[in-house]
């Protein structure tokens, strides 16, 4: 053995949850990932539980991603989804029923959409317990990630708010999981060095992710380069950055798996071929097309005349990919080896929501990976196997001492993606709420408050992390749901100094003595049903140490 993989799934939704609409848009985001993503990556890896292949992943789960899944309304929201999904399906193998090339691949729906409902109810519908159950099998390492996806770097060097973000992610994770995490997601892999490590080791977290030219940059030169992580000097927490050879097999436009001609075509959907007055009851009920997730066609080519899909033909394919990343894997190994005193590991991350839902047939590519992975050891002839960063560490406990450089992932490698005239407008806003709540904290977690207070400022907790959230200034750059990201900005940093105003008195002198007069009780408790992550928050975590 001469080297090791290390493939890193990063799981995450922004936390929507709109019980005042029975449809709503964006919520449809979490039960496309649920469908498309979740159950599909849970059912491969049960399939290679019950084959007896070994196989170990690393997923990150997000805070907001987590609560999501054990919301009671949203899964029950999400059980109807797939309930019309399934009638869709069944519909569908009627009306293709004199067209053989449309019905087989209406048939192969009906036989996923019965297969996804099996696995949802084999889990007792939670997504989260069967991750958990897998971590604890051995098969998954999960870590987590910020809090609400909040950007480090751009948290004007605020420790006291990144420590939140941070310690409140690690309680959290602990609540869902049992244990706190090891590892981390920087939200965008986002790094500022000398703070965000300390940070993290104070939380105890021993390592975290970042992009390649984070260690290329470092303080010294990495002398494995992308192939072994760094310690960072006094706190010993590892870096473990982007390996962009594979990351290219598999991302690019030009050459990554997901173009292949037999993949299917993620654009042509019947949710916008269909007669309307069809497929009307499975679309948006204001007769706004939307995609149902039932396709009939592959990539074919660069033409808008597309084939039929054909789903074994896909799936042998997505097999052929696997053996190849694999022994692509082997050779950057070789090279690497014949200049390292240890094993190189090649790790690869990538957005979980890759696998499935942009490319369908990327559960089957993982799953072709563990068994190609453990096929090759059985017969002796493997050079690499798959790992952990975790299992890593155990093995290669002294690493090469230097900073990261400041860094994250995203157009231009730093935090240009996130802070430029589509989005720069929030900064200032959030910089102010963040310093007014660790202001707050201090003051009022010194000594004894009265619940009312602690309530009102546990609230203001839970805005201020929502508002933090790097998705909506990820939205507002890539000018999708612009309204959508500015209204809920907007909204959480109101809710949060209208509750901070009464907190402090401001037009009331008794809320200054540890009341709440001029705050709306029942506005409140309405706030606090509807954006219920985080249930055990503590508002004093954002006192800083």
């Amino acid at each position: 053995m001469i080297g090791e993989i290390a493939l890193v799934l990063h799981h995450h939704l922004p936390y929507i949850r709109h019980p005042e609409h029975p449809f709503h848009l964006e919520e449809r985001w979490l039960y496309e990932a649920i469908t498309e993503t979740y159950l599909p990556l849970i059912d491969a890896w049960r399939a290679l539980e019950r084959d007896g292949v070994p196989f170990c992943f690393t997923a990150s789960m997000t805070p907001p991603l987590c609560n999501m899944l054990r919301d009671g309304l949203l899964m029950d929201r999400f059980r109807l989804h797939l309930s019309k999904l399934i009638e869709l399906a069944d519909k569908e193998y009627a009306r293709t029923e004199h067209d053989p090339d449309q019905r087989r691949v209406a048939k192969f729906y009906v036989d996923r959409m019965a297969r996804l409902q099996g696995v949802f109810d084999a889990i007792g519908g939670d997504v989260v317990g069967e991750y958990r159950r897998l971590m604890e099998a051995g098969h998954l390492d999960i870590v987590t990630c910020t809090a609400t996806h909040g950007f480090l770097p751009l948290m004007n060097g605020d420790r006291a708010a990144m420590r939140a973000q941070i310690e409140v992610a690690c309680r959290d994770h602990a609540r869902h999981f049992g244990v706190r995490p090891l590892g981390i997601w920087l939200a965008e892999c986002g790094y500022v060095p000398k703070i965000t490590d300390e940070l993290l080791a104070e939380a105890g977290i021993r390592y975290f992710f970042v992009d390649t030219h984070a260690i290329e940059h470092a303080s010294s030169p990495p002398r494995y380069g992308v192939h072994a992580p760094l310690h960072c000097p006094e706190t010993g927490v590892a870096a473990f950055a982007r390996d962009p050879e594979s990351s290219r097999q598999v991302w690019s436009s030009q050459e990554g798996y997901p173009g292949d001609f037999s993949y299917r075509e993620y654009y042509r959907d019947i949710g916008w071929d269909l007669d309307m007055a069809y497929i009307g009851p499975y679309i948006h009920p204001d007769g706004i097309r939307l995609n149902t997730g039932l396709k009939y066609h592959r990539i074919t080519g660069p033409t808008d005349q597309k084939a039929w899909y054909e789903p074994e033909v896909a799936k042998a394919r997505a097999s052929q990919h696997a053996a190849h990343f694999f022994a692509q894997r082997e050779a950057q190994a070789r090279a690497s080896a014949a200049h390292m005193d240890r094993m190189p590991l090649i790790v690869s991350p990538y957005d979980a929501e890759l696998f499935g839902h942009w490319w369908f047939e990327g559960p089957w590519f993982i799953e072709a990976l563990a068994r190609h992975a453990h096929k090759a050891a059985q017969a002796g002839t493997a050079a690499v196997r798959l790992t952990t960063p975790r299992r890593y560490l155990e093995s290669n406990p002294v690493q090469q001492a230097a900073w990261p450089g400041l860094s994250s992932w995203g157009g231009g490698g730093f935090s240009k993606f996130w802070c430029n005239d589509t989005n720069e407008w929030v900064y200032p806003y959030l910089h102010h709420a963040a310093e007014r709540m660790g202001e707050l904290a201090r003051r009022f977690g010194e000594g004894e408050c009265s619940p009312e207070v602690s309530r009102a400022l546990t609230q203001a907790g839970r805005e201020l992390l929502l508002a933090q959230a790097s998705d909506w200034a990820f939205i507002m750059q890539t000018r999708t749901m612009v309204a959508y990201a500015v209204k809920r900005t907007r909204e959480h940093l109101g809710a949060f100094h209208a509750i901070c105003d009464a907190v402090e008195g401001k037009g009331s002198p008794t809320a200054a003595e540890g009341g709440l007069a001029g705050l709306d009780l029942q506005w409140l408790g309405a706030r606090e049903a509807q954006w219920c992550i985080f249930p055990d928050l503590d508002f004093k975590v954002f006192a800083g140490r």
